[in-house]
């Protein structure tokens, strides 16, 4: 029987024939590509010629180029259009790929080789970009175990293969207790408050599934109109502790054991490979090099933030109380009475906004706003492929007409699919020795579906999440470099936020919101009164925001930068990690880390204070956007230049050449509104 994952493509682009891939094809072709990547290492380490770049580094590049591609058809299935099977699938091949990685990185002949040429390379011809690989290559070993003696890597390999396990199995259960949770509302009276986009959502949910009244889930755009606009205090709690028992409950789906075992094991790991903490082993590939230097600037953005949030919790709490009474502000309060004080503020709700922003025009304004920086164009195209019917493809070309990538856009919720927003590639871009390789980029969120009577209508939140992943869909789409591995979006985990957090600026400037922001009925563009209010609530609650996502990167520097051997208590443990940012009484038996996919499944352990560090990158490159106009051809090439040089130059250096000079986080903080008038 043939295996379309093993065989060319032969489709428009070499794009994945998703609708000719079986269940049953996976493993076979896991199998076939790990024995031929295993070759072509084998025949790097027996060429009896001497060690070269172009013998090993490259061919160390090209190996393993099928394995690559359906890694990434299969994973990222497994994000957006899952079920059992492929669940299953995940669990038996992930320690096949786990034990493949370490034969490759401990591979001791293969590792010698690297090691003559980098100690030649000072001798040796490479162009800074092949200098960059090579010592890419080369820590990629040594940080890895590569110098460790054969006990040790033993005990290497049985910790990766834990690790692979646990963090699939961590999501498996955050997605199965998302999908679990149902409210039911039969009694009309308790949809008082919710905009009637949220009614026909709830009414369209339940009649999926054959249920009678209103459904209420956990998925984003079910769960935070809810909890923004419900008045019915008591179900705005049940929803919210719902939310914060996924994966925290008395049944299967409990994480807080893979929580404690990969934590422990992460630790186990630095300490054998010769590091502190699993922080101190990531963090030396990183932007910010050390953990003492991620939590002191964590810590001095608190010192900055927390006034200002405590100012804005008690504005919020008084106003509470004056509107109804609310002795304790609780946690399922905030989003409720952040909403009201909005609109008694600016006059401004997500109900005005949202029939501006109908989701196909967003999505073409985001590529407008491309075509103003860079000239690159989108054309949708309908003979790709698609793995479901939701899914939109495009060409992308550059500004001379040539083929610059492919993308993919997946913007609903489905039982399949993993909560939140991501972009992700079906193939990264490469151009060696002449062979052109051009990336296919997917973006994937969780928008409000169209019902019958209306098309998707985004909130303005939404609107910023489509720019942020469109941001670095350009990121993947743009690269200008040789090698897969170093393209796109293969830069510094605290780099790699700089190009989306960047582009969320453009939704709300003037300029760009007049490109796309259309009454959907009638095409009117958007008031410039209203434009104004954008502007003026868009630092509304900014000290609150910019505590949280500092709670939360102390939370996993708290998990990670400890050399912890044994956690007992892992509600104790979080409460102490939350202490000093604080701005509402604790919920007891509510858990934030056995759902914080972000650092337990996703790549952000050590890694989510880069969504800060990222902020300080993007105000301060915005603010020369503005300096020098924010269409301006040419700070928009310079910014071209930063996005097609993917991980091929320190990203210091390189956003030093865009920017003129260092990054400082006055911008920010000014944007923020975070400093005093």
């Amino acid at each position: 029987m043939s295996n379309p994952l093993l065989e060319n493509f032969n489709t428009p682009f070499d794009s994945a024939p998703f609708s000719k891939i079986k269940n049953e094809d996976y493993k076979p072709a896991f199998e076939q590509a790990i024995k031929e990547a295993k070759a072509e290492i084998d025949a790097i380490t027996s060429n009896p010629e001497a060690p070269t770049f172009q013998n090993t580094i490259e061919a160390m590049e090209l190996s393993g180029e099928k394995l690559g591609r359906i890694s990434s058809i299969f994973f990222n299935l497994n994000s957006a259009e899952t079920n059992d099977e492929i669940q299953q699938i995940a669990q038996d091949i992930s320690p096949l790929l786990s034990e493949f990685g370490n034969d490759v990185r401990l591979n001791q002949a293969l590792f010698e080789r690297i090691k003559v040429i980098y100690n030649q390379k000072d001798k040796v011809e490479l162009n800074p970009e092949q200098a960059y690989l090579l010592e890419k290559k080369y820590k990629g070993f040594s940080r890895n175990g590569a110098n460790l003696n054969e006990d040790d890597k033993a005990k290497l390999r049985e910790i990766d293969k834990q690790l692979s396990m646990l963090s699939l199995q961590f999501g498996q259960n955050v997605l199965a207790e998302t999908n679990n949770f149902e409210l039911i509302i039969t009694d009309e009276n308790n949809l008082k408050g919710l905009p009637q986009y949220a009614i026909d959502q709830a009414k369209a949910d339940a009649e999926q599934k054959d249920k009678e009244g209103w459904l209420i889930t956990l998925q984003a755009p079910s769960y935070i109109p809810f909890m923004q606009y419900a008045e019915n205090r008591e179900l705005r709690e049940k929803l919210f502790r719902a939310n914060g028992v996924k994966a925290f409950q008395n049944n299967e789906y409990n994480n807080e054991e893979n929580v404690k075992q990969l934590i422990k094991l992460r630790h186990e790991r630095a300490n054998i490979l010769g590091y502190k903490s699993h922080a101190a082993y990531v963090l030396e590939e990183r932007m910010a090099k050390t953990p003492e230097t991620v939590l002191d600037f964590l810590n001095d953005l608190l010192v900055k933030a927390k006034p200002f949030a405590d100012k804005e919790i008690k504005e919020l709490a008084d106003f509470a109380k004056e509107t109804d009474g609310i002795e304790t502000l609780q946690r399922w309060d905030h989003g409720y009475y952040a909403e009201k004080l909005k609109q008694k503020k600016f006059s401004l709700s997500d109900e005005a906004l949202k029939p501006y922003f109908q989701l196909e025009n967003v999505t073409q304004g985001a590529f407008d706003v491309a075509t103003k920086l860079f000239g690159i164009t989108f054309k949708e195209i309908h003979n790709i492929d698609k793995y479901n019917d939701e899914v939109t493809t495009y060409e992308v070309l550059d500004k001379d007409g040539n083929f610059l990538s492919l993308l993919y856009a997946d913007f609903f919720p489905r039982a399949g699919k993993r909560p939140g927003a991501w972009m992700t590639s079906f193939r990264e871009a490469s151009n060696v020795n002449g062979n052109v390789k051009r990336p296919h980029i997917s973006i994937v969120c969780n928008f409000t579906k169209p019902t019958k009577d209306k098309p998707s209508l985004l909130t303005f939140q939404e609107v910023t999440t489509l720019f942020h992943e469109f941001g670095h869909a350009l990121h993947g789409m743009l690269p200008n470099t040789t090698y897969e591995s170093l393209a796109g979006t293969n830069v510094y985990w605290d780099f790699v936020e700089l190009p989306s957090q960047f582009y969320e600026n453009f939704a709300y400037e003037p300029e760009a919101l007049k490109l796309f922001a259309k009454q959907y009925q009638t095409g009117e563009i958007i008031p410039q009164e209203l434009i104004e209010k954008v502007k003026a609530a868009s630092s509304f609650m900014e000290g609150y925001q910019t505590v949280r996502q500092l709670s939360l990167g102390l939370l996993d520097m708290a998990y990670h930068a400890n050399n912890l051997k044994e956690i007992n208590d892992l509600k104790q443990f979080e409460k102490e990690a939350f202490q000093s940012t604080e701005l509402y009484p604790i919920v007891e038996n509510n858990m934030t880390s056995t759902s914080f996919s972000h650092i337990f499944q996703g790549g952000y352990s050590s890694g989510y204070y880069s969504y800060k560090w990222a902020e300080v990158l993007d105000a301060d490159a915005f603010e020369f956007f503005k300096e020098t106009g924010i269409f301006n051809p040419e700070t928009a090439q310079k910014f071209y230049k930063l996005l097609s040089s993917g991980g091929t130059i320190e990203p210091m250096k390189l956003y030093e050449e865009f920017r003129g000079k260092k990054p400082t986080p006055d911008a920010l903080l000014k944007r923020a509104g975070l400093v005093e008038a």
